[in-house]
């Protein structure tokens, strides 16, 4: 019970929310309640109020009408392949695609393997995508990943092992791609090592010409050599690339790929392999992971892939790539670029999705209102917009970035001329989409209170990818070394130039997007003087013991300016319509970032103290202008009810009117539909 003072202050504290709210109209009223009165004052916040015994698709149903074409914004995000995306979307509509939480081991593997193996059925990817049309690997993971394990299956299949396969081998390899296409060959890719990570060019399998067989011998010399998390290795792989050093009469040539058989054609063991089952993770479980050593395995020399080296009949190493050493496994690695790039479009829709769920549920979940009662959606309040709208700002920023990425991969000049700055792009859009997904997850989650922690709304299906996606195919945080050498050598050769906007407003988004730019060459700049006062002989010292902040800082303005930059030329090019809540987007991304980084931007002067408070005031502005447009906005994601399959995002009252067991079908229909069919 409150006490007197409590109560006036209650009392006085609805008085002028009602005062100062006004009624917002929406489209039609459900016939199943009538909405709650509210008293038409001064139009300062968006307002809705409903009734918790109306249907929750009718309280969605009133919230604005978009003033931008769904559909357009639809396409303009999926980029290419729009078909294709549409037709894969219908297909994932199948019972087979509902999650399922209460699985053995066992059972999740199979899932994830029958899964994918519809997918392959359905020719929805090919590794030959990567000759004819290689947008379409990547836009088929931006939809696959729906389900993680299918999705990391799928990148391991097709990318790393089918496109290695494909680019690495020749016509000698190329009668396996028929068999990748159709899951009649299910391979896997060994480069990681126990002890060999980050640092992969000092592996230590070997492969040993034998002369007198005419035979490679792959062995794995102790146990820090064994090639460790191999996904597809522990239950459903033929096929192994192994990657080794190549000793050719006494010489080592380097790392190089070699097709190794370990399982036989019903699954059976290959003598001198020995996989073990990694067993349980935190996540993704429906992937098989193994370690894998060879005990002298004899193959083929044919099996080396042989692209750029070969072993000539007459026993000789001969190779395309003269510099060896660290080049040749580059080149040998280069199916790493792509696969961060699948990494990242997987990243992005499970992004789309996680904050999918929690608008639609905060569109629907009333709580207390103006007028004391359970009437008001939580996401009319600042607290849910302040979260929720700037991860949606991020979200379309990084896809706008990312088919940037995409398209210079697939792009790039045949020269070789745009290589490296391509390797510089792909190694910071992985680390910034699996950044933004873990953060996009556990900021929803926390937002959707209690329903959040159920397996079946599916954020901890998504943190388990999250986490996998920040280690897998490099490290976050060492690949943003490698973007901050990369592009700080970059600089030197071309000096950046700036044009400061004649507005200092910091409501003009050409002002803050002026302020992203300038972050990075005042970082870079600072990173280069450091380097260059280390000296030659320090540079190792400052790099590795001295400057990581400022390097990992670095490495990040350049992913983010990069989607700044793509962001602003999009607005210049993209439909009218879309133009006004694009630019308002735009502007909130801008905002975000500078609002993460305000006590760097203070101090490097960029900023004053003053413009602290401007500048939030400015991206609270935004959320409160965006957050009536949200459901629209992740509507334009093209995610299907069945694809979000959480049930707060769709009906969660039903869900929860029956003994459910936390499953979206029984045991029966589960069995009947999937399990069994």
């Amino acid at each position: 019970m409150l006490r007197p003072q409590a109560s006036k202050l209650v009392n006085s504290v609805r008085a002028t929310v009602l005062a100062r709210h006004a009624a917002v109209p929406s489209c039609p009223q459900s016939t199943q309640a009538a909405p709650a009165e509210v008293a038409p004052a001064k139009a300062k916040h968006f307002l809705i109020q409903r009734s918790n015994k109306e249907d929750l698709a009718a309280i969605r149903a009133a919230w604005p009408k978009p003033d931008f074409s769904i559909k357009a914004l639809k396409d303009l995000l999926d980029h290419d392949n729009i078909e294709m995306r549409d037709k894969f979307r219908d297909f994932l509509k199948q019972d087979l695609y509902k999650p399922r939480y209460n699985l053995t081991l066992e059972e999740e593997r199979e899932l994830a393997l029958k899964r994918l193996q519809a997918i392959c059925d359905a020719g929805f990817i090919s590794v030959l995508d990567f000759v004819n049309n290689p947008l379409k690997i990547f836009a088929a993971h931006e939809l696959a990943v729906i389900d993680p394990a299918m999705g990391t299956k799928m990148t391991v299949q097709f990318n790393l092992f089918g496109g290695t396969v494909l680019k690495l081998g020749t016509e000698r390899h190329h009668y396996l791609l028929p068999g990748i296409d159709s899951m009649k060959d299910v391979g896997c890719f060994g480069l990681t090592e126990l002890g060999y990570g980050n640092n992969a060019v000092e592996m230590e399998t070997t492969a040993t010409y034998d002369p007198t067989t005419d035979e490679l011998i792959v062995n794995t010399p102790n146990p820090l050599a064994q090639k460790y998390w191999i996904t597809n290795g522990a239950c459903h792989a033929k096929h192994i690339v192994v990657f080794a050093q190549l000793w050719v009469k006494g010489k080592n040539e380097g790392i190089h790929g070699v097709l190794v058989r370990c399982r036989g054609d019903e699954l059976e063991p290959v003598t001198g392999v020995t996989v073990e089952d990694m067993g349980h993770k935190m996540g993704l479980n429906g992937v098989d992971n193994a370690k894998l050593t060879f005990d002298n395995v004899r193959v083929p020399r044919e099996n080396l892939l042989n692209k750029y080296s070969d072993i000539t009949p007459e026993g000789e190493f001969v190779t395309t790539i003269k510099k060896g050493g660290r080049a040749r496994f580059l080149a040998m690695a280069d199916q790493l670029l792509s696969g961060r790039i699948c990494i990242a479009s997987g990243c992005i829709i499970a992004s789309k999705v996680c904050l999918s769920i929690a608008v639609r549920y905060a569109a629907t979940r009333l709580t207390v209102g103006p007028t004391g009662k359970s009437d008001t959606p939580i996401l009319v309040y600042q607290l849910q917009q302040r979260a929720l709208m700037p991860l949606m700002a991020r979200i379309v920023a990084t896809n706008i970035g990312l088919d940037y990425v995409k398209d210079r991969w697939a792009f790039q000049k045949e020269d070789g001329s745009e290589h490296q700055e391509v390797v510089t792009m792909c190694c910071a859009i992985k680390p910034l989409a699996s950044w933004l997904l873990e953060e996009t997850v556990s900021i929803c989650r926390e937002r959707c209170g209690g329903q959040g922690y159920l397996s079946c709304n599916r954020f901890g299906t998504f943190l388990g990818l999250a986490h996998a996606a920040m280690t897998a195919e490099g490290d976050n945080s060492v690949l943003m070394q490698k973007v901050a050498k990369e592009h700080l050598g970059f600089l030197a050769k071309n000096p950046p130039k700036l044009n400061k906007p004649s507005s200092t407003s910091l409501d003009d988004p050409a002002y803050l997007h002026y302020l992203l730019q300038a972050r990075k060459v005042n970082l870079f700049t600072s990173l280069g003087k450091k380097m260059a006062l280390a000296g030659k002989a320090g540079t190792y010292d400052s790099w590795m013991f001295e400057e990581s902040d400022l390097i990992q800082h670095c490495g990040k303005s350049f992913g983010e300016e990069i989607m700044a930059d793509r962001f602003a030329l999009t607005l210049e090019t993209c439909d009218k319509d879309l133009k006004p809540i694009l630019t308002k987007v735009f502007n909130l991304y801008l905002a975000t970032i500078i609002e993460k980084n305000l006590g760097w931007f203070v101090i490097s002067g960029l900023l004053q103290p003053s413009d602290v408070d401007i500048i939030k005031a400015h991206s609270a502005e935004l959320c409160a202008q965006l957050g009536p447009q949200s459901l629209a906005i992740c509507e334009s994601f093209g995610i299907t009810d069945t694809m979000l399959s959480a049930p707060i995002a769709l009906d969660w009252v039903g869900y929860n009117s029956y003994d459910n067991q936390g499953e979206l079908m029984s045991e029966k229909e589960w069995d009947e539909t999937v399990r069994n069919a």
